[in-house]
């Protein structure tokens, strides 16, 4: 009798693709993504020539003799009935009866109890898988499939490059049958082995010498009001507030650490505004050591004791600051009438031009004209008079003069009288205090 067996009982998968492949006798399950096994008896046209009945099979089919009741049994195919039975010539041979099959269909074999049994090709080694494949036994035969981290491609396994498909959300290093992923600097790996997390450096060690700000995947330093953040972005240095501008104190500037303070001279206090000087009059607050003879004249600063009046020959005193020359001394001839004595403070540098002094006459005559100028102690050119009226005069300073100083001018008014053919001057005697500093 003669046994015809077809079968190809391989599926395949590629690990790392989305569909399977089948090898023949199989087809993909799209609903499932297996392999099932395809009916060749149904869908193969005469499968089974002659006198064959087919039987299918896990991955193939057996066509087996109609008329052998041995083979009847055991592999009829349920749709034989489409092969009906030829018409009997004669009486039916009386074959012996038999109680269990003789042979076994394919991948099965007679254990030692007579049953069929499958057979484990992989372990027998009698596969047909690549050396570069691992054998998986199956219920009547065995694939071929590939180890973790390699697919099948034409019948060889071939490695997976993992970190073509972005299975590491940062970095990541391929080898054979695996990957390993790493993040970058700032970020540490999650316990999944792919994704990464931000370090927050300012609570794990703290690089900044102040105050540190963690941002993803790094920190920043930054330093406290006075302070500025060195080249290295760690360190921070004490910033020197006063070489920023000399307009910070109106007087001296002192930097300290992470900040800076005004001082001011001695004489001055220093404002509300912590950097403006004011003045401080000891003569208002009598702190001074003048003779109880003497006057105290405040300026900026500090404070002069000044000495009584004392008019010189031929001179007479008239009150506290003015003396006269007597007409009929003969030494008055050629002297101002009289000498009015002046004191003023001014600051150093004051801006210039600037009026400083006003000169007046405080009586006028008919048919007499007034003419006014600096008789003396202006050597060095710093002020002039300009004549503001008939009778009036103004003292202006032209350049800027520092302290601390002391400056005497006398201001001589000329009084000429044409009708009665008169003149005569008078001299205001100003003493002029600059102090020190420009407030």
């Amino acid at each position: 009798r003669i046994l015809t067996a077809f079968t190809l009982a391989v599926c395949l998968s590629s690990p790392g693709k989305a569909q399977q492949q089948c090898t023949n006798g199989f087809d993909l399950d799209r609903a499932s993504g297996q392999c099932l096994d395809i009916d060749e008896c149904r869908t193969i046209p005469e499968a089974c020539r002659g006198d064959m009945v087919c039987v299918n099979q896990n991955g193939g089919y057996l066509c087996v003799p109609r008329t052998n009741p041995v083979y009847r049994s055991p592999y009829l195919n349920p749709y034989s009935n489409i092969y009906p039975p030829p018409p009997a010539p004669g009486p039916v041979p009386n074959y012996p009866t038999v109680t269990r099959p003789l042979m076994c269909r394919f991948g099965f074999q007679l254990d030692e109890n007579n049953q069929c049994a499958d057979v484990d090709e992989c372990a027998s080694d009698s596969h047909q898988c690549n050396p570069t494949q691992i054998c998986i036994n199956t219920e009547g035969g065995y694939t071929c499939s590939c180890t973790e981290g390699y697919w099948l491609l034409e019948g060889q396994c071939l490695d997976i490059d993992e970190c073509r498909y972005g299975y590491c959300q940062q970095l990541c290093a391929n080898v054979p049958g695996s990957y390993s992923c790493t993040c970058n600097p700032g970020f540490t790996l999650n316990d999944d082995g792919r994704s990464c997390q931000d370090v927050n450096e300012c609570t794990s060690e703290n690089p900044c010498t102040q105050t540190c700000v963690n941002t993803y995947g790094s920190f920043l330093c930054r330093c406290e009001p006075g302070y500025e953040l060195e080249a290295d972005g760690v360190n921070c240095s004490d910033m020197d507030e006063c070489s920023f501008s000399e307009f910070l104190c109106q007087h001296e500037c002192v930097n300290g650490p992470g900040s800076y303070y005004c001082i001011c001279p001695s004489g001055y206090n220093l404002l509300d505004d912590s950097r403006s000087c004011q003045d401080i009059n000891e003569c208002e607050i009598r702190n001074f050591t003048c003779t109880p003879q003497q006057t105290c004249f405040n300026i900026p600063g500090e404070y002069k004791c000044l000495d009584p009046v004392r008019c010189e020959e031929p001179y007479i005193q008239i009150n506290e600051n003015r003396c006269m020359c007597p007409a009929e001394s003969a030494g008055c001839r050629d002297q101002p009438f009289t000498i009015l004595y002046r004191v003023m403070d001014m600051v150093s540098g004051r801006s210039v031009p600037s009026d400083i002094f006003q000169m007046q006459a405080t009586t006028r005559y008919p048919g007499a004209y007034y003419i006014f100028q600096i008789k003396s102690g202006n050597e060095g050119r710093e002020f002039y008079m300009r004549q503001t009226g008939p009778i009036s005069a103004t003292l202006v300073m032209t350049r800027p003069v520092k302290g601390p100083r002391t400056i005497q001018l006398d201001l001589e008014m000329i009084t000429v009288n044409t009708v009665i053919n008169f003149r005569g001057s008078s001299v205001i005697r100003l003493r002029i205090y600059v102090s020190q500093y420009s407030f």
